[in-house]
């Protein structure tokens, strides 16, 4: 089965099946997929997505880029939602080069798991309720989008080692991030060294940050977030599959 699935303007769209859980079931193929924004989706691209046989798109960016920068193309096709799970805006592109990136990004994840519990937890409730094949997306597929992929991951018990790899995966869409942010200001110039990158050691600290915080990840997800047990059955059961 095939991880990246090949677009002309998205750039890190992917499948989340094949990953194995704890008791042995693997994430369907075609079920769960993650994506950079969804509102490049133009031609023959649209008619790939289409192909796909999405129900349901949750988009994770805020209003004002929605608004912006357009959301997928006919939402009314699909079960469509909006839950923006970041409260704390910044500019990456404008960052001082002297700081820790890594350092920097894992802090910003600590501010999105404690400011957006409530869209967190709709995220997970939309997944679970959701009668297809699911997307989520924010603007470039890593960080709000690699969060949710990486709580999502963990509620269906995926390892971590799983969980790191996947998150590491955005690495290979870097340079295309970075050619997209200069045509979209060619006036600026970008400086900040972790601009599109994501490697494992960023997401080694958000889980290592919420596991001090709060005993273990499924714990953040139960207690903090307030993830009822039963919408985490449902996500079992709807995207394991014994093979």
């Amino acid at each position: 089965m095939q991880r990246h699935i090949e677009f002309e303007r998205l750039h890190n769209f992917r499948d989340l099946g094949g990953y194995t859980a704890a008791d042995g079931r693997t994430i369907a193929w075609g079920r769960l997929y993650r994506s950079d924004s969804l509102g490049k989706l133009r031609g023959s691209d649209w008619d790939r997505f289409l192909e796909l046989g999405i129900r349901t798109v949750i988009d994770l960016r805020y209003p004002s880029e929605i608004t912006a920068r357009g959301a997928v193309p006919e939402p009314q096709r699909f079960t469509y939602a909006n839950f923006s799970i970041e409260h704390r805006p910044y500019d990456q592109a404008a960052i001082d080069p002297a700081v820790d990136p890594w350092r920097y990004l894992a802090d910003r994840f600590a501010e999105v798991a404690t400011d957006g519990v409530e869209e967190i937890r709709r995220v997970f409730e939309t997944v679970a309720d959701s009668d297809g094949p699911t997307v989520f997306h924010c603007a470039a597929g890593k960080d709000r989008t690699g969060f949710i992929a990486a709580m999502l991951l963990s509620a269906l018990d995926i390892s971590e080692d799983q969980i790191l790899a996947d998150f590491a995966l955005t690495e290979l869409a870097t340079a295309h991030l970075i050619t997209e942010w200069k045509a979209a200001n060619p006036n600026r110039e970008l400086t900040w060294p972790g601009y599109g990158r994501a490697p494992a050691t960023i997401m080694r600290l958000v889980l290592d940050d919420l596991t001090a915080a709060h005993e273990s990840v499924s714990q953040y997800l139960t207690r903090q977030v307030g993830i009822d047990q039963k919408v985490i059955d449902r996500l079992r059961d709807q995207l394991l599959v014994t093979e």
